[in-house]
């Protein structure tokens, strides 16, 4: 092993000079002399990724209840349209401030954007489960998704924390997380809120969470974020800190990572140069990042309306073409979803691409969300064991597609760019996507109102638009 590591470490040397006080260099040196699984990193990106993911989902179980006990809709067919409003001023907040926060990622370092974000959660996820009417809520969703600049950031890190080999495990980690996390948070909303109709025997109506019958859910989230916080304080920062510039600092990136997939050293080099452009290039001329975007821009706003529709349909009236479930069986389903989705990433999905690629990936994923979406109202019209069968085998299927077309896309963006650009990258990405997903469920919300409306209709009729 070390007969292997001096002559590229004697190359490395001849290319870049290294800074002791630069946390990016000492990274390097780690990930050159070390190509081991780097599982305590994963853990850790596993970890914070799943607390920015938790409070963007975990509100929909219990959101329709929520709008229902503000006494802003008129009619109960409208409580669908203000809860979609709710849903996305999260995604409105973190859209106007993605950008800056990759900025400030690659200014002062990915670290301390990833503290401050975790912090958020701890306080502003718990204000929300606080809220007393329709506009605090909001407002507090809304700083919710202002202030944490988690996710964006995050996927460079993963990027730069892993050796080239291990990309595809470390931004698995990071959409692997999210979808769990997406799933999971719906399990703690629906189980955990209401708890003095739940559990009567543990809560009473004039305990705090009966006066405030959601904090509980939030609460959860929130202590859970406090304990990414304290893990955040151990991540090593990979931002290269030194007045040097290098326009081929990406080249010594992947030269730190050495040979992979039977490549030599100088054909590895070669393949990394044809790969990623110039690092001074536009990032808006960059037409692989950008189409890369474009396509995960689409596919969010679709999986956020699915989100936010799916909860929403699954505890509407069978009256009005739901399921009359409860805030617990939405969250039951949800947990079989992600168990099933774990399993998926971490056994079946790094095999699958490297065998056919994180594009191929992403294509079969899209056509086969077609035909299952176009099942659910045919779901509905089952009952009992057969209906829990076919809506959990469902609900599976779509989110293990999701999460693979979402990360074969990830996959594509890091590898677009160079390391002094990947945080603005993940940014913009962040930043259109936000936009994406504050459509999203407000245009699903209105669709799923505007549909049990119209549940006798001539044409287009509500069961079959459901």
């Amino acid at each position: 092993m070390g007969e292997n590591r001096e002559p590229l470490l004697l190359k490395k040397e001849e290319e870049e000079e290294y800074y002791e006080d630069c946390p990016g260099c000492k990274v390097e040196r780690i990930k050159c002399s070390d190509s081991s699984v780097p599982i305590k990193h994963v853990f850790f990106i596993f970890i914070v990724t799943l607390c920015a993911a938790l409070p963007i989902s975990s509100l929909f179980p219990f959101l329709y209840f929520m709008v229902r006990d503000f006494h802003i809709a008129d009619r109960e067919e409208d409580i669908s349209y203000y809860a979609g409003y709710v849903g996305s001023s999260f995604m409105l907040g973190r859209a106007l401030t993605s950008i800056l926060w990759g900025m400030i990622a690659d200014r002062y370092g990915r670290k301390p954007v990833v503290i401050i974000g975790t912090i958020t959660v701890v306080i502003f996820n718990a204000l929300f489960g606080l809220s007393t009417n329709f506009w605090m809520a909001i407002g507090m969703r809304f700083l919710l998704g202002s202030l944490c600049g988690i996710i964006g950031t995050m996927r460079a890190y993963s990027s730069e924390i892993c050796r080239k080999e291990y990309h595809s495990l470390g931004l698995s980690a990071v959409s692997t997380s999210w979808g769990i996390g997406l799933v999971i948070g719906p399990a703690i909303g629906g189980y955990l809120a209401q708890p003095a109709e739940k559990y009567p025997g543990i809560f009473s109506k004039e305990s705090l969470f009966g006066r405030f019958p959601y904090l509980l859910p939030c609460l959860v989230t929130s202590l859970f974020a406090l304990v990414a916080t304290i893990i955040s304080f151990w991540l090593p920062e990979t931002l290269h800190k030194h007045n040097k510039t290098n326009k081929d600092q990406h080249d010594l990136h992947d030269v730190a990572e050495g040979p992979t997939n039977g490549l030599s050293l100088s054909e590895s080099m070669k393949h990394s140069e044809r790969r990623i452009p110039n690092s001074q290039k536009s990032l808006l001329k960059n037409w692989p990042l950008v189409s890369a975007i474009i396509v995960y821009c689409v596919f969010q706003l679709h999986d956020m309306a699915y989100l936010e529709i799916f909860s929403l349909w699954a505890v509407s009236p069978r009256s009005l073409g739901g399921l009359s479930f409860t805030s617990a069986n939405v969250g039951q389903v949800l947990a079989i979803t992600g168990v099933g989705l774990l399993l998926f990433q971490l056994f079946a999905y790094p095999s699958v691409e490297r065998i056919v690629g994180p594009v191929m990936i992403s294509r079969v994923g899209a056509v086969l969300s077609i035909p299952l979406l176009a099942s659910y109202p045919y779901i509905a019209l089952l009952s009992g064991f057969c209906l829990s069968i076919a809506l959990n085998c469902a609900s599976v299927l779509k989110n293990v597609l999701s999460v693979s077309i979402t990360t074969g896309l990830l996959i594509m963006q890091n590898r677009a760019v160079a390391q002094e650009q990947r945080g603005a990258a993940n940014g913009i990405s962040m930043s259109l996507m936000s936009f994406s997903k504050t459509i999203g469920p407000a245009v699903g919300g209105s669709l799923l109102s505007w549909a049990q409306r119209r549940q006798d209709a001539d044409i287009l009729p509500g069961k079959q638009a459901n």
